[in-house]
């Protein structure tokens, strides 16, 4: 008895040292990527959440009054209250999806994950007060400028009053408290992986319930901030006997994309069916909840018209650009890969060449486009148009869409069928022309990590050339294309030097992407509270194509 008694002391004295060198082990871990996180906390999260803060003013140059989503209810109607109720329903579903596999993962293994929830929860609280205190800091630092009037500006002036602003009462007792209660967490966090954590995955329920915590905690928190808001302005609109309709119009949206949902969830389920009926069945009714769907998102146009329509028409212009540019731009650079990976005399003086543009500074290249494709009958394009017989054309002074042009004057079609600018179109060849030669060197790359042995075989089997690509080059080469097609569509979105060196008053703003009317509003109209709620929305609309990108890569995209 005392011999097994002392070998199940040793054993549980062996088990705390095994899960005291996995806690070093993690904590090193993380020490080691505390400078990438500061890095990317500083230059990449902090100015997205600042430009969150500033959209929440009316901010012109300087800090000006709370206003809520007034600046984004400008820039999309309604349709503000209906996206960040929706991101809520998300979050608030990511969150209880996680505790979901957690629970289901402890229970595959006879283990019980919720006392791990206790101080995942706790932890969570803490970094929601870090929050408070970031949000009761900020303000006191964009109150220095105003302090520093009538003072002489020096750095230990600077010093000084950023002292005062850090020792405020309320910043100092939300700091000592998100630190207290951070600190307990990880206090409470070691007492039970000592005295509780009597399995190894302890460390992986912890951090995987803290962030379902902060997920359902950070949904609901907006779900409540969008309610709050709306209930602002139906109270604002009944001190002014105005209507609105917000509630209305969240329902029936929310309806639509539910429906929309379940037409996809029908339709990708009929390919499963065993018997026609049941298949026709499913097919049925994905149509019915496609119409449905689409009878409900009807919504949508009517909140856009009352929207900000320089906003929306800068959305248009946009993804007029980007499917203008991105399909043809990867086309011809896949023809030229294919070409220049051939074994053909001076590729390499090919491949420098095809480069050139893309490493041509955009300003200076931007230039000289705008030279060859002006309006002036003598410009280098008109001249040599007219050699041919053809009347000189505006170019980055069109506003016509290039199919109304196409069709005549006398065709009358509809706004939406006009198609792009002609100004817009010599943007498009100038992408097209700068970046080919970025997108030929990488797919040159891709080509180069295919096996010959695959050519070869297939060679055997009696595969010609067009076998060879199509069943060969393109699966193998789609995580190439995959990977430049996302930097192509977010980089068209975020295009902004080369239009802005190319854009003409003349084009009626027919070339005026959403950059340049972010830019425009920060600039020219000195609204930087509105100028921020624009660029959150541009990036929702980025992450949104980007989500839209990876879901289809999962199913297109062929890694061997």
């Amino acid at each position: 008895m005392a011999e097994t008694a002392l070998t199940q002391a040793k054993l549980k004295m062996r088990q705390r040292s095994v899960r005291w060198l996995d806690i070093r082990e993690s904590l090193t871990g993380y020490l080691f990527i505390l400078p990438a996180f500061v890095i990317i906390g500083v230059f990449g999260l902090f100015p997205i959440v600042f430009a969150f803060y500033v959209s929440l003013h009316q901010w012109r140059i300087t800090p000006g009054a709370y206003i809520g989503l007034e600046n984004y209810q400008k820039a999309i109607s309604h349709l503000a209250y209906v996206i960040f109720f929706i991101l809520s329903l998300v979050l608030i579903a990511l969150g209880g999806r996680k505790m979901i596999q957690v629970h289901q993962s402890a229970h595959q293994r006879g283990q019980t994950a919720w006392w791990w929830l206790l101080p995942a929860t706790i932890t969570a609280l803490g970094i929601a007060q870090f929050i408070r205190f970031f949000i009761f800091l900020l303000p006191e630092v964009l109150r220095i400028p105003e302090k520093a009037k009538g003072q002489v500006r020096s750095q230990e002036l600077f010093i000084k009053l950023l002292g005062e602003a850090w020792q405020t009462a309320d910043v100092q007792e939300a700091l000592m408290m998100a630190l207290g209660i951070l600190l307990a967490a990880l206090g409470l966090f070691l007492l039970m992986n000592r005295f509780l954590g009597n399995h190894e995955h302890s460390l992986e329920y912890y951090p995987a319930l803290l962030l379902a915590v902060l997920l359902l905690g950070g949904g609901s928190i907006l779900g409540w901030y969008v309610v709050s808001e709306v209930q602002r302005v139906y109270t604002l609109a009944f001190e002014t006997g105005s209507q609105v309709d917000i509630w209305a119009q969240v329902v029936t949206i929310l309806a639509g994309f539910v429906l929309l949902l379940f037409s996809w969830l029908a339709w990708r389920n009929a390919s499963e069916r065993s018997s026609q009926v049941s298949l026709l069945l499913h097919l049925f009714a994905a149509v019915l909840f496609a119409i449905g769907a689409w009878v409900l998102i009807g919504e949508l146009p009517r909140i856009i018209t009352a929207g900000d329509k320089a906003w929306w028409n800068g959305l248009k212009v946009t993804v007029f650009y980007s499917v203008g540019t991105v399909p043809v731009q990867l086309s011809i650079s896949l023809v030229l890969a294919t070409l220049l990976f051939q074994k053909i005399r001076g590729r390499t003086l090919f491949r420098l060449i095809f480069f050139l543009p893309y490493i041509t500074p955009d300003v200076a290249s931007a230039a000289i486009f705008r030279v060859f494709f002006s309006s002036r009958p003598t410009a280098p394009i008109n001249n040599l148009l007219s050699q041919f017989g053809i009347k000189p054309l505006l170019w980055l002074d069109e506003p016509k869409g290039i199919f109304q042009m196409i069709a005549g004057a006398n065709a009358g079609l509809p706004e939406w069928a006009a198609g792009p600018s002609l100004a817009l179109i010599v943007i498009i060849l100038y992408n097209i022309w700068c970046f080919v030669g970025y997108d030929t060197v990488v797919f040159l790359a891709g080509l180069g990590n295919i096996p010959r042995e695959l050519y070869e075989a297939a060679e055997i089997d009696g595969a010609g050339r067009w076998a060879q690509f199509r069943y060969i080059t393109l699966p193998l080469l789609s995580p190439t294309t995959y990977f430049l097609t996302l930097l192509a569509v977010i980089g068209t979105f975020k295009a902004f030097n080369h239009v802005w060196v190319l854009r003409s008053a003349a084009a009626l703003g027919t070339t005026d992407t959403a950059s340049i009317v972010i830019f425009n509003e920060f600039r020219r109209n000195t609204r930087y509270g509105y100028a921020a709620s624009l660029s959150i929305v541009l990036l929702g609309v980025i992450m949104v194509l980007t989500l839209i990108n990876n879901r289809i890569a999962k199913e297109r995209v062929f890694y061997g």
